[in-house]
């Protein structure tokens, strides 16, 4: 897998590159958004660690012209703001995940390992996993069997983004800020409806595939062993 690091903080792109090589990536880096998005249109990523604040552009920016030319490589935005609009914002720009400064190195690694095992686009711009197709720009799932089920909204990006984030567990905070934007009390009720609802469409299709509760932790897309 090869990674782009665009960080313009020159000891900090340093330890992120090397703490990534020691893994087996391949990394290349930049300093500065102007490059950065450059790189990320180039294709050749597996995927993005993206910084928010670098010269020239924003990392925001970037990721937001980066999705506007169609670019679907995985993005971790890291930024120094904890702040709950902050976090919104790199969501809402097309980042995938985001992670604070400071953070553990064992963090780092294991969510870029999550994000490389995100549902790859088909040529279409649709979505996979196992027996499932999530034909996203008709809000339609498939099912391997040949049954398909048309989805609201809210269905549609759950299981979008279960799915390109299939193999991690996502939180219950997580999914309220992807899907709705910010976080409360009746937000987290609407993830637990909508998850009901999701789990109604992978039952009429046929999936083998499922959403499991794990208490207190969140949701996660799997496979059920059917032999």
């Amino acid at each position: 897998m090869k990674i782009l690091v665009a960080e313009d903080e020159k000891r900090m792109n340093r330890a992120l590159c090397e703490i990534i090589r020691q893994e087996g990536y391949e990394v290349a880096s930049v300093n500065n958004g102007e490059d950065a998005l450059a790189e990320i249109e180039s294709g050749v990523y597996d995927l993005i660690v993206l910084d928010v604040m670098m010269p020239r552009m924003s990392g925001y920016y970037v990721a937001k012209k980066a999705r506007a030319a169609g670019v679907r490589t995985p993005i971790l935005m890291l930024t120094a703001k904890s702040e709950l609009d902050d976090k919104v914002e790199g969501l809402d720009s097309g980042a995938d995940d985001y992670l604070t400064k400071p953070f553990m190195t064992r963090e780092l690694l294991a969510r870029l390992r999550a994000l490389g095992r995100r549902g790859i686009p088909t040529n279409d711009g649709s979505l996979t996993y196992e027996d499932l197709t999530l034909d996203v720009k008709n809000a339609v799932l498939k099912c391997g069997n040949g049954q398909s089920v048309r989805l609201g909204e809210k269905e549609l990006r759950i299981l979008e983004y279960l799915i390109a984030n299939q193999g991690q567990v996502l939180t219950r905070e997580q999914i309220a800020l992807k899907i709705w934007g910010y976080e409360s009390d009746s937000e987290y009720n609407n993830v637990e409806v909508y998850m009901s609802f999701a789990r109604k469409k992978l039952a009429f299709v046929g999936s083998k595939c499922e959403i499991k509760a794990l208490r207190g932790i969140g949701y996660e897309l799997r496979c059920r062993d059917v032999s």
